[in-house]
């Protein structure tokens, strides 16, 4: 049976824990327990448990008001419910308010104590994955993997087959821009998306290049409390984050070798243990991993681990370029045209002339579906017209001069008849550059040809960043 979480009972009457124990084992959770509050903190944090039950009153010894005040001065990331037998519940109105979660009077119902804590664990995980989205800078496409065409279609058909098996580790390989970030949303849809509590499974997608060499590790693998220097409390890894739903590792192929030995513990055993941790904790989760890289060179070459790379391409996509997927490109366009006209309420752009659809369909798109996104992008927000024609395409789009008609400029702006104010298209190019980029402020800088600083300060200005 797949672990629901770990749960830690702390009450001095053992036929209490016992019993919670034993029903808490069959509902498929793990149980650690505890009579006496000696070095109970220690003991509590070191296991590091998703819930705390802990009774208010021990006995002797420290309270479980005391334990609970010393817990939060630790700083821990698990809800605390208090257990108390205070018919008037004073004493755990008190705990509430010094930060416990809930409070169970004794005595209490094991249907009760089920149903709170389901809550509590699906309101943590989601405050988790939460917290994590709104630090990560993984830029996306979109929710669904657009294509028609018959390489796409194999694809699809592919990656769902894996997906609806339940297979827990699938790569997806493909140049940048081509929509690995995509596919792996449609993955964990097609995963888990026939279940009723769909939006409170987890899926994190983190970018093994975007973080600094020396908090990649705590990032992934979580860390505890005094680990190093800047380790100032307990803190969930992504694989922790992402329990029970999907892990996106995207850049796989630019993974450090020490961590590559890490993951692939992670792949065959199903466990992780923080850094300066002493626990392995059990994990049930989809991990995806994607990589724009030739993993088969770098084994060769030496930058990437054999048995990792072999375990990971048991199940494996490649997603083709957009210039092999020339049926898609108008559709991609058409649902790109359509999306960003309801995002900057502009009106629709309702044909593609058939100049337009020939410069788009011939040229190569070596930035693949992002090229084309930031292209269709740019021509929503700058254009006011009903019809996508070649001169509103950007110059390079046509690949030589000769296909151009005289209108089209390297640089052409239009201004709308209702007038736009600077601020808009400023913060328009600036998120254009940024998406470009994949925000990389010094790229964007040089894009825009300003320097960092003024780039820095006129992203923050916008909430850019």
């Amino acid at each position: 049976m797949n672990k629901k979480g770990r749960i830690f009972l702390l009450d001095d009457d053992e036929l209490i824990i016992s019993m919670l124990a034993r029903s808490l084992q069959k509902e498929g959770y793990e149980v650690g327990m505890l009579s006496n509050p000696k070095q109970a903190v220690e003991k509590i944090c070191g296991w590091q448990p998703h819930a705390l039950l802990l009774d208010i009153d021990l006995g002797e010894g420290p309270s479980g008001l005391d334990l609970l005040e010393m817990l939060q001065a630790e700083e821990i990331d698990f809800p605390v419910i208090m257990l108390t037998a205070d018919d008037s519940a004073e004493s755990a109105i008190r705990a509430m308010r010094n930060g416990a979660a809930d409070y169970l009077a004794k005595p209490f119902n094991i249907e009760e104590v089920k149903i709170v804590l389901e809550k509590l664990l699906a309101n943590s995980r989601l405050k988790n994955e939460v917290e994590y989205l709104k630090k990560s800078t993984t830029a996306t496409l979109g929710r669904t993997f657009i294509g028609e065409s018959a390489v796409i279609r194999k694809l699809l058909g592919d990656a769902r087959k894996i997906a609806e098996a339940g297979v827990q580790s699938v790569l997806i390989t493909g140049k940048s821009g081509t929509g690995k970030e995509v596919l792996a949303r449609n993955i964990h849809y097609w995963r888990f998306g026939d279940r009723k509590d769909y939006e409170n499974i987890p899926y994190i997608a983190i970018n093994c290049t975007a973080l600094p060499e020396n908090l990649i590790e705590g990032e992934l693998f979580g860390h505890v409390k005094g680990a190093f220097t800047d380790a100032k409390s307990d803190k969930k890894g992504v694989f922790e984050l992402a329990d029970g739903g999907t892990l996106l590792l995207d850049e796989i192929g630019d993974m450090r070798p020490d961590l590559q030995g890490k993951l692939l513990r992670v792949l065959e055993e199903r466990t992780v243990r923080r850094v300066g941790g002493k626990i392995d904790q059990p994990i049930e989760v989809n991990i995806i991993a994607a990589t724009n890289r030739d993993l088969k060179k770098a084994v060769i070459d030496g930058a990437f681990r054999e048995d990792l790379f072999y375990r990971l391409t048991s199940f494996s996509v490649d997603i083709p370029p957009l210039c092999k997927r020339e049926d898609d490109v108008i559709l991609l366009t058409r649902h790109f045209l359509q999306g960003f006209a309801g995002k900057y309420s502009k009106k629709p752009i309702e044909q593609i002339a058939d100049g337009a659809k020939d410069l788009l369909k011939a040229y190569t798109w070596p930035g693949n579906v992002r090229e084309l996104r930031n292209v269709i992008e740019r021509c929503v927000v700058m254009e006011n017209t009903e019809i996508l024609s070649a001169e509103h395409l950007p110059l390079d789009i046509g690949g030589s001069s000769q296909q151009f008609t005289p209108s089209r400029k390297i640089f052409q702006a239009i201004l709308p008849d209702e007038g736009i104010s600077l601020e808009t298209v400023e913060k328009a190019y600036i998120k254009l550059a940024l998406e470009r980029s994949d925000h990389n402020m010094t790229k964007a800088a040089k894009l825009l040809q300003v320097s960092y600083d003024i780039l820095r300060y006129q992203a923050k200005k916008y909430q850019l960043v």
